[in-house]
């Protein structure tokens, strides 16, 4: 560890090129290549922002955040493919924050249309409006993106680089570059005479890297395979760096106690924390308090005994208040209607059926709390934090301490978890205030459990109504509203200053780019002003609309006398053939018949989120002291699948979370707070309580889809589905404990 800490800080230097804006929009500067962020120290070559030769040997740069989804596994795998470096060869590191390591998909997303529709124009459209993310220095990681980003970025920076490293021993061996082959970190000559990459990283140095074709799937090693994961033992062992890991010399610690009304606060009285022994400082946040001490403990029993006044919320104050808000936005017109089939307002024949539904306030509940080290000295800023937006927090920490981003270092750690909890920007700007506040020490800020609870930017509560007819067994007709505050609005109004104009897909999606052929089927957004803290959740809008929507089909399905799983197969096959392969397969590995014993339950669920359509069939059991999951049956089809063993675990962490938030999780609110504060007021799934789980991946998909996120929306009706197949009970809002007497 302390050589990959000396190899950082030695070359991870983020030229100033990098980092200024006025970059004009157009064909040229959409397409050129952004300025490599790093510096060789001697003996060292950078080929391009993702390679790096050392005397060490092979450096590569997986700039994605590692929060346990294995992204920088599979990134260096990209990587390495091409460069032909052996596996055990490899250190991998995140990177600085750069305009190099852009997200070239999060723009593409917003094209209008649903993306299982794609052709190959409008998929090159979107890929082309990806790349103006770099002039935005728009690097995060989200969205289920990094896959579909870096699939051809990384291969081509591999195969770059060593066509470098043959064009370097060229030149040593006096043999045509065409002549050498490479092979295990080695180039080697026809006599087989070897030259280790190491070796070659002086004469790197004046080596223009070439483009180069991309190898033919069929020739890869790694890419396609369960390779080790490079995060693996570190977490195992125990010397993995976790943004609450982190240790330097004279290092003192924080926590903070920030207005849970989001309102900031009339007064606080700290004479008490003042007089604990131990207690630095107590520093006035505007909003809340930081107390600095000699160890975390100490400075969270001080920031309990400050005694604060909180501003009241400016949003409904409960959490009935706050439904009756959301419920009566559906009365409000409509701010979407990004799906609008055929005719729902005409009469249509057949039997109607009309159902509403509420999904509750969820938190991320990370099991690592929010925390980041922090050093401010009057003209510099080192940081240390576990993040998903690393320009945006470099930007964003270096205007809160009065400095410019170039005068900001940014460490991005392992973490503990993010769910799109780490993509936001305070826990960073609050640290690096807390060390503004006593310039020289480095101080590490850890949040409470129930300061990261309380403090969280939830996901939305949401409310949706629908009205459906079915005819000889089949829908013909899906009306649906569906109403919630916006996540897009308010975190681009947080982070960005300003709200996005058009209609807001991503508050529909889930419903409204479903692959179902329904011929009169129209999806209404109705957005809720109220001004509860809300972020991007893991799946987002589709971890609401999903559960909604596919308990709405179930329903239908039902109502039509259908097979749950073949009423949805002949509406997907109609429609997409991806889909509907993926419910075709996950029927066939669960023994679907449609019939379970008196005390099963089993039921069947889809969604398309993230380029990847996703069926799942659950199997629940009445043991008499209390309903369990008992098996799980997933099948996804990605496309591409460039690691099975991490799409497998991605997909079963997915339907985990899922079925955590289905059966027991909520966030309520009194007096404008939120009540939860601790796993034992807001639990997730235990791992007595795991089902088994099976996975089957498919390839059919035309376009790469998403891994991290796709694998939670159909669990939830999933497992409500086969509740109500086991009990003949329905239920239209979660969590699930409060309807059935589940074992959690």
């Amino acid at each position: 560890m302390g050589r990959i800490k000396t190899i950082a800080r030695r070359t991870f230097l983020i030229g100033s090129a990098a980092i200024v804006g006025g970059a004009a929009f157009g064909v040229y500067q959409i397409n050129k290549d952004a300025p490599n962020p790093l510096v060789a120290g001697d003996g060292e070559a950078t080929l391009n922002p993702f390679v790096m030769i050392t005397r060490d040997g092979v450096t590569i740069i997986a700039p994605r955040a590692e929060m346990g989804q294995g992204v920088q596994t599979t990134l260096a795998a990209l990587a390495a493919e091409e460069l032909d470096v052996a596996w055990e060869d490899i250190t991998v590191l995140h990177g600085p924050p750069a305009q190099a390591y852009y997200n070239s998909v999060f723009l593409g997303m917003a094209i209008p249309g649903a993306h299982y529709k794609d052709t190959p124009f409008k998929h090159n459209m979107r890929e082309q409006v990806g790349k103006v993310s770099k002039l935005l220095d728009l690097q995060a990681t989200g969205g289920s993106t990094s896959m579909k980003d870096f699939y051809e970025r990384m291969r081509h920076a591999g195969a770059s680089a060593r066509e470098a490293l043959k064009l370097a021993a060229s030149a040593q061996l006096g043999v045509a570059a065409s002549d050498l082959r490479t092979e295990n970190s080695t180039v080697i000559a026809p006599d087989g005479t070897t030259i280790a990459y190491a070796d070659l990283a002086e004469a790197l140095r004046d080596i223009t890297p070439p483009d180069v074709e991309l190898r033919d799937p069929a020739e890869w090693k790694y890419l396609g395979k369960s390779m080790p994961r490079l995060d693996m033992v570190g977490k195992v062992t125990g010397t993995a760096r976790f943004a609450t890991d982190t240790k330097l010399d004279g290092m003192k610690f924080a926590t903070v106690r920030m207005s849970p009304t989001r309102a900031g606060m009339e007064s606080y009285d700290d004479s008490a924390a003042r007089d604990m022994d131990g207690v630095e400082a107590i520093v006035d946040l505007d909003d809340g308090i930081a107390v600095i001490a000699s160890n975390t403990w100490l400075a969270m029993q001080a920031a309990e005994a400050v005694e604060i006044t909180w501003t009241p919320a400016t949003y409904p104050s409960d959490t009935d208040a706050l439904r009756a808000a959301i419920a009566a936005s559906l009365d409000e017109e409509a701010n979407s209607m990004v799906r609008d089939d055929g005719d729902v307002t005409s009469a249509v024949e057949g039997t109607e059926i009309t159902a509403k539904y509420y999904m509750p306030w969820l938190a991320h509940a990370t099991m690592e709390p929010m925390s980041a080290t922090a050093l401010f000295t009057s003209d510099a800023l080192e940081l240390w934090s576990g993040n998903q937006t690393p320009t945006m927090i470099r930007d964003a920490c270096a205007k809160a301490v009065g400095l410019t981003p170039e005068q900001v270092t940014l460490h991005t750690t392992y973490m503990g978890g993010g769910f799109g909890r780490r993509g936001e920007q305070d826990f960073s700007v609050i640290a690096a205030r807390i060390a503004a506040a006593m310039p020289g020490t480095p101080i590490r800020m850890t949040w409470s459990r129930e300061e990261d609870m309380r403090r969280d930017f939830y996901r939305p509560a949401a409310i949706a109504q629908f009205r459906g007819v079915v005819q000889d067994g089949k829908p013909v007709l899906v009306d649906g509203k569906i109403a919630a505050p916006s996540v897009f609005h308010n975190s681009s109004l947080r982070q960005t200053g300003v709200v996005p104009p058009g209609p807001d897909r991503l508050h529909v999606e889930g419903a409204a780019d479903q692959p179902y052929a329904i011929p009169n089927f129209r999806i209404a957004g109705h957005l809720t002003d109220i001004s509860v803290p809300i972020g991007f959740w893991r799946s987002v809008g589709a971890s609401i609309n999903g559960f909604m929507l596919d308990t709405f089909i179930d329903e239908m399905a039902h109502t039509a006398g259908a097979d749950p799983l073949q009423f949805r197969l002949d509406m997907a096959r109609a429609e997409h053939a991806p889909s509907a392969s993926v419910i075709e397969a996950v029927g066939e590995m669960s023994g679907w018949t449609g019939q379970t014993p008196a005390n099963i339950g089993r039921g069947v669920a889809f969604s398309f989120s993230f380029g990847t359509p996703v069926a799942q069939v659950v199997e629940v059991e009445d043991t008499g002291r209390g309903i369990k999951i008992n098996k799980c049956w997933i099948a996804a089809d990605l496309g591409t699948v460039l690691d099975p063993g991490i799409v497998e675990a991605q997909m079963t962490s997915g339907a985990i979370y899922g079925f955590s938030a289905a059966m027991q999780e909520e966030i309520t609110f009194a007096d404008g707070m939120a009540e939860q504060g601790n796993f034992y007021d807001y639990d997730a799934l235990r791992m007595h309580t795991v089902p088994a789980f099976e996975v089957r991946l498919l390839e059919n998909n035309p376009f790469m889809g998403g891994a991290g996120e796709p694998g939670t929306p159909p669990s939830m009706p999933a497992l409500g589905n086969a509740l109500f197949d086991l009990t003949g009970t329905r239920a239209r809002e979660l969590p699930l404990n409060k309807t059935f007497d589940l074992i959690l």
